[in-house]
């Protein structure tokens, strides 16, 4: 079903444990290619999310990204999406949330995260024709905005 969070989202899921350093993070994070993290704690059986957002926070905040762990900066209050979601629904659930990620979960098992830019690539790749600019209050092409 094209429009669908299975179609759109990225099935690399990296998963880290609370006790990685950001610097372990954000290097592995790097490595994958991708902008966030499920976090997995063991003992408690539940799953965060630490984004590249949360790393950086932590930098311009002067913290040790090799003493800092996954754990104080993961954002525990995860709202989850299913992959029969719509896109629409999944974009509007991240703008009231304010985040730009959402695990996706088949059942208690993360299968996938879903990003802005992976809705955005997905709605740009269909066959819907782009709004006017003009609607948007964008200059012509080749003018500048005053």
């Amino acid at each position: 079903m094209p429009g669908h969070v299975q179609h759109a989202m990225s099935t690399v899921v990296l998963t880290i444990g609370p006790a990685h350093t950001l610097r372990q993070a954000a290097q592995l994070m790097s490595a994958r290619r991708v902008g966030a993290a499920v976090v997995l704690d063991p003992d408690t059986s539940g799953l965060g999310i630490l984004t590249e957002r949360d790393i950086l926070n932590s930098l311009g905040a002067g913290q040790d990204p090799d003493r800092e762990t996954a754990h104080a900066h993961t954002t525990s209050d995860v709202v989850f999406a299913g992959p029969d979601w719509t896109l629409a629904a999944a974009a509007e659930a991240m703008v009231q949330g304010g985040f730009r990620h959402l695990i996706v979960l088949d059942g208690r098992e993360p299968v996938g995260i879903v990003s802005v830019r992976d809705i955005v690539r997905s709605w740009a790749d269909t066959d819907v024709p782009p709004a006017d600019p003009w609607s948007a209050g964008a200059p012509p092409a080749g003018e500048a905005a005053v």
